[in-house]
């Protein structure tokens, strides 16, 4: 199992896998707490549209820089049989099965932290795959990464796999008690009023 570290290449997928949650966390926050993006822009929708626009366009650079960085690392001749081939598409499925579910049931500003700009849902996801799991889009995106990196029969794609997840991870330590606190903020509200 052979991995360049030395490759540029996968050094920038792996910058550009850490940055994205780091970045829509960061923004996200400090929109909450300052409002700023809302007044930029002239509302909350189209603050979190722009937002949006952003994750989705930084996604897709991610994309193509971890697809850049497996297609210059070498193979796995371990990986290359046709059951582990399937199981890379049946790893992308499920992961897109999974992403595409949660954004239907969550809706666009629900998926994309809607509620750190004000628009939140009135109550607690709970159909599929939220039924499932807790933070099915996060994990359908790392099945995603798996898939890839097993039809491509690549260790350098399996290790950063690992470093999504552990992104995600950790983005989920941070995000779930802050979200969690602004849903119990708005239920304090309407007791009181």
């Amino acid at each position: 199992m052979d991995v360049i570290w030395s490759d540029l290449n996968l050094w920038i997928a792996a910058a550009n896998i850490a940055f994205n949650p780091l970045f829509w966390n960061m923004v996200a926050r400090w929109e909450y707490r300052t409002k700023k993006l809302s007044q930029m822009f002239g509302s909350a929708k189209a603050a979190c549209t722009v937002l949006a626009v952003t994750i989705i366009v930084l996604g897709v650079i991610r994309d193509y820089r971890y697809n850049e960085a497996l297609n210059s690392q070498p193979r796995w001749k371990v990986l290359h049989q046709n059951w582990i081939l399937w199981l890379g598409y049946l790893n992308i499925t499920v992961g897109i099965v999974l992403v595409f579910c949660s954004f239907l049931a969550l809706g666009f500003f629900g998926t994309f932290l809607g509620d750190y700009f004000g628009m939140l849902l009135d109550e607690k996801v709970t159909g599929f795959p939220f039924n499932l799991m807790d933070n099915p889009m996060y994990w359908g995106s790392t099945l995603n990464f798996l898939g890839t990196a097993l039809v491509k029969a690549s260790p350098a794609g399996i290790l950063l796999t690992c470093f999504v997840a552990v992104c995600y991870k950790i983005a989920i330590f941070f995000e779930c008690p802050f979200t969690k606190k602004i849903y119990q903020e708005r239920d304090e509200k309407k007791k009181v009023i």
